[in-house]
Order: C-alpha cells, then sequence, then structure tokens
C-alpha cells in the first residue's frame, strides 16, 4: 500500500509542476499565471511532506517544502482572486498568505498538545478561504465576458472547493487524534486525480482564461454585421447615464442595447477588450471620479457621495475599482489633483 500511496504522490507532483511551468510558458506573466505557478509549488511540497516516505526521501529539503505547504490555501484563494475577478496582486491581498504561514510556523513551533490547537486554527481558516472562494467564484460568475473562463467556474468551484474542505476535514480529524488507517491512501489517490484534473484543464493553451486581449486591437474580434451594435452600446454609454444605474447587471444593459445578454458579453469583450462586466463599468465610473474629483467646486464634496452617485451600493467598492485603476486612493487622487499636480495620476 505504501507503495502505491508514493506512485500515487510521485504522479501528483509531476502533474502539477507540469501545470505550473505551462503558466509561466505558455504566455504572457501576468498576476494570474505567476500566483498560479506558486500555487501549483505550494500544493506539489504539501503532496511530498504529508506522505511518510516522500518526506523522509528530501531529507535537507523537509524545511523549505513544509514552508511552502503551509501556505497552499492561502495561495489557492490569491489564485481565484486574480483568475476569476483579474485583481492585482497587492500587499493586502497577500495578507492572508502572511497570516497562514505565520499561523502554520506557530503551530510547528510549539510542541504537542499546545499545536494541536494551533492546527485546528489553521484549518478553519483554510475553510473560511476555500468558502470565500465559493463566494468569489459565484458572486462574478454573471458579469464574467470571457467564454472559457465561464465555463470553468462551475466544475471550479465545485470540485476544487469540496476537495479543499474535505482535505480540511482530514486535517482538523488528524489534529484530535483521528488517524484512519487509509487515510493517507485516499489523500495520494485525491491529489493524483486534482492534478490530473488540472493539467488537463491548465495546459490545454487557451490564452483567454489569463489574458486581455489589448484595447487598441479589440475591435478587430468583432464580425462586421455586430458593428452596428457596438456603436450602439457605445452611444448609450457615451450619451445616457445608465452606466450610473447602482446594482445594473449585463442583462439589463443588454434589455437597452436591444441584444441577448451572450451577444452584449461577446461585444464587450470581444470589441471593447474588457474581461469583466464589474470592469467595464467601473472604467466609465472612474474617469468620472477623476474629473469630479479634480473639480474646485466639488472639494467639500463627501468621497461617500460621490460614490452613490456613481452606482456604487457602498464606499468600499469604489475606493477598491479607483485604486485598482489609479493606485492611489479617491482622497489622495483629489488632493493633489486640487493642488495643481500636471498628472496626479504619475505622482502615484
Amino acid at each position: 500500500m505504501e507503495t502505491l500511496e508514493v506512485l500515487l504522490r510521485g504522479l501528483a507532483v509531476g502533474a502539477v509542476l507540469a501545470t505550473g511551468i505551462g503558466l509561466l510558458r505558455s504566455g504572457r506573466i501576468g498576476h494570474a499565471r505567476w500566483v498560479g505557478a506558486i500555487f501549483c509549488l505550494s500544493v506539489a511540497a504539501f503532496a511530498v511532506h504529508s506522505g511518510g516516505a516522500e518526506t523522509r526521501a528530501i531529507n535537507l529539503l523537509a524545511g523549505p517544502v513544509w514552508l511552502l505547504s503551509i501556505g497552499g490555501t492561502a495561495w489557492f484563494w490569491l489564485f481565484a482572486v486574480t483568475l476569476f475577478e483579474d485583481r492585482p496582486v497587492t500587499w493586502e491581498r497577500m495578507a492572508p498568505v502572511g497570516v497562514m504561514m505565520a499561523v502554520g510556523l506557530i503551530g510547528g513551533i510549539l510542541p504537542p498538545p499546545a499545536s494541536n490547537g494551533v492546527w485546528i486554527v489553521h484549518n478553519l481558516l483554510e475553510v473560511v478561504l476555500v468558502l470565500h472562494v465559493i463566494r468569489i467564484v459565484w458572486r462574478s460568475w454573471s458579469g464574467d465576458l470571457v467564454e472559457a473562463r465561464r465555463s470553468l467556474r462551475g466544475p471550479f468551484m465545485v470540485v476544487v472547493a469540496v476537495y479543499c474542505m474535505v482535505l480540511s476535514g482530514f486535517e482538523i480529524g488528524d489534529a484530535l487524534g483521528f488517524r484512519p488507517g487509509w487515510g493517507p491512501l485516499a489523500q495520494a489517490l485525491s491529489l493524483a486525480a486534482m492534478n490530473l484534473a488540472g493539467a488537463a484543464t491548465f495546459l490545454q493553451g487557451r490564452p483567454d482564461l489569463f489574458e486581455a486581449r489589448a484595447k487598441e486591437a479589440a475591435g478587430d474580434a468583432v464580425a462586421p454585421q455586430d458593428r452596428p451594435t457596438l456603436a450602439r452600446l457605445q452611444s448609450i454609454m457615451a450619451e445616457t447615464d445608465v452606466w450610473r444605474r447602482e446594482g445594473l447587471t449585463i442583462g439589463q444593459l443588454a434589455g437597452e442595447v436591444g441584444v441577448p445578454e451572450h451577444r452584449l458579453r461577446r461585444l464587450i469583450n470581444g470589441g471593447l477588450g474588457f474581461r469583466n462586466f464589474a470592469d467595464f463599468l467601473n472604467a466609465r465610473r472612474v474617469e468620472a471620479a477623476k474629473a469630479a474629483l479634480a473639480a474646485p467646486d466639488n472639494a467639500r464634496a463627501s468621497i461617500s457621495a460621490l460614490a452613490f452617485d456613481l452606482g456604487y451600493a457602498s464606499l468600499g467598492p469604489f475606493n477598491r475599482a479607483f485604486k485598482d485603476a489609479t493606485g492611489q486612493t479617491p482622497s489622495a487622487w483629489r488632493l493633489q489633483a486640487l493642488a495643481g499636480s500636471p498628472d496626479p495620476e504619475k505622482a502615484g
């Protein structure tokens, strides 16, 4: 049985490392690609460290391998954020990785039984992160404009999330003293299956999963018969305030334009180069916000009032969208703009 477990773990490690290398070699290395590669490395480290014979075989590398493995779920969370929401990696978004590794280090330093409680906390944090990944994948599903990524969301959410939850359950059980004899083999089998499925998904050469089409070249992907519809969309966005409507969905906008929702997704993605509907709206809203914040007449207006006027339900999403687009908070932008900075976007 131990030989079979070693073979399965070796298969898992080979598949996930091939996936990580493929992510780095198959296109421009953006945030999602390098985060995905680190996640793959952490999965390989977990597959090695959580075994018996494998851990003994790596000898002096056991420390670094273990360190990589304890942050795996946090890297998985960051991969989901960058892949499905097109968000850049920031220090704030790196916080879960730091927290998970810090808790793991404490658990590794403390002797049993004190360390058992720490590892339970570590695994409960993993459950929280996985649940948040499910929320991320579900929340942004309707606004995803990339068809290949939309079709990936269901299997990704169900298979990977269920696996991570089950794995965390096993690890919590282990910390509480529940160690079934079949556990290591079952873990090795599930690792091999998951990593082979991941390799089959991410090694298919689908750059649209990771890379945005250059906006200046995006219009080339629009069929001639669709160009009048694209022009109508651009006219509606420029001449009406529909984009200021709170809670505006792509289905509602499709009704304004007079086309099916799936066709509008294709037009915004292929014709304008946006990968999700939220970024499409944020592009116009942030430009309007920059103009309003730079106007001396609005110097005393509250940031929250501006956010509500632009269609945001609360201040938090507006602040995040503005900072992602400009690298600055709205307040910092306004201070520099009103101080006479010739280009407040470059000043940050």
